[in-house]
């Protein structure tokens, strides 16, 4: 309980627990969301989708109008700009609301993967609307940097925009709470979105104090500042939806989750190459090479990828597609001279692999074949360098021996 006092009176301007705020986020879940747990159903997802976008729309409307009035009664640019930084988060509320629903649709002939992307492409939206906005109220406050204006300094109205900070903290929390839970990056860009905007309504009171206390005229400076959060907000979303939508490199924990269940199939002795494609936060598509002895059965071993697939769709909702690589696990000179290239590839470069290992051994000379997995960090001329050293460390092992490498990267993200 804060309590201001302004020529006598007192003024009782907030009373929220935290525990209150947490509970609420819970009781809309469970009020608006049938079967909620179940988040791996697109309804569900889209029914937390829509949550979101009412919510947001109602809190950030709210705000708009009530620090629209306050900048218009005491004339600060500050707060008039943060005000229609809560009309944009209002309307790209509306818009995450459109995207959610057209994700939510199934997949038809036009589009046999479903129409997940929409998030994404909302997303984006979004993103652009609150650069748009954020430019604006740079030029405005630019403005007003140069020609500063009367601000006339009011405590109740700096304790109401101080009110609305907790309710961006709640919308925060209530976003990265439900963004976590469904694993929506939109909804988790939202929950950032609503921090910066804290930030910036802190900036905005820190002007209005200062104003009111010691006359110096720094509203249309903190102006600037609220701005230049607005258009850091958009970009980083839109940064964060673009990823997906470009391609991302497989999360370590996932590509863990998906080798670790191939791999506990017996007659599979390696994998590589894992490559996961995103058509929406429930709906992705794999392919991954595993390595089987050459000489096992033919039939047998499709059989053991038909129910590796099948297992890892059921446990990871992933629709898995397998290539399998045989291998020769018996022939004593194969075994030797891909120990040999491990070696001589784990000093030359230890961040560095090797897999899809045969030789041609013919009477005057050996072809080692392989495909090498470097770093993205290795520019052209630093990887044929590496190439030149296992050549050469191989040569100086049996001089019969020839390699012939591909060079490739690896789909998987760092640590």
């Amino acid at each position: 309980m804060i309590i201001i006092e302004d020529t006598g009176y007192c003024y009782l301007w907030l009373l929220w627990e935290w525990k209150g705020l947490i509970n609420l986020t819970e009781l809309l879940v469970k009020l608006f969301i049938k079967n909620n747990t179940n988040v791996e159903n697109q309804k569900v997802r889209t029914d937390y989708g829509i949550l979101s976008s009412i919510v947001g729309v109602i809190c950030n409307l709210f705000l708009f109008g009530v620090k629209l009035t306050i900048g218009l009664v005491i004339n600060s640019i500050a707060i008039m700009a943060d005000a229609f930084n809560n009309l944009s988060d209002a309307a790209s509320s509306v818009i995450s609301f459109v995207g959610v629903k057209l994700a939510g649709r199934p997949a038809d002939k036009e589009h046999p993967f479903g129409h997940g992307r929409f998030e994404y492409i909302a997303a984006l939206a979004v993103a652009f609307l609150i650069l748009q906005v954020g430019f604006s109220l740079f030029k405005s406050s630019f403005e007003k940097v140069l020609h500063p204006g009367t601000i006339t300094f009011n405590p109740i109205l700096v304790g109401i925009l101080c009110i609305s900070i907790i309710i961006k903290v709640w919308m925060m929390l209530f976003n990265r709470k439900l963004g976590k839970r469904i694993n929506s990056t939109v909804m988790l860009a939202t929950s950032a979105d609503s921090l910066s905007d804290v930030v910036v309504t802190a900036a905005t009171i820190i002007s209005t104090i200062i104003a009111g206390l010691t006359g110096w005229k720094i509203d249309g400076y903190m102006g600037v500042v609220v701005s230049i959060f607005v258009m850091l907000a958009g970009f980083r979303i839109a940064k964060d939806t673009l990823e997906p939508l470009l391609g991302q490199a497989v999360e370590r924990e996932v590509y863990e989750k998906v080798t670790s269940i191939v791999m506990s199939y017996e007659g599979i002795v390696g994998t590589h190459d894992l490559i996961i494609h995103n058509y929406g936060p429930t709906h992705r598509m794999a392919t991954i090479h595993a390595e089987v002895p050459s000489d096992i059965d033919v039939m047998k071993t499709h059989e053991t990828i038909d129910r590796i697939e099948r297992d890892v769709l059921n446990r990871l909702d992933i629709i898995l597609v397998i290539h399998m690589d045989p291998i020769e696990v018996n022939d004593v000179l194969v075994k030797e001279m891909k120990q040999m290239v491990k070696n001589a590839v784990a000093v030359l470069e230890p961040k560095a692999n090797v897999h899809d290992f045969r030789i041609i051994n013919g009477e005057q000379r050996i072809n080692l074949i392989f495909d090498l997995v470097i770093p993205y960090s290795y520019s052209k001329q630093a990887g044929q360098k590496l190439l030149d050293n296992i050549e050469e460390e191989v040569h100086n092992y049996d001089e019969r021996c020839q390699c012939i490498i591909t060079m490739e990267n690896s789909f998987i993200a760092d640590k």
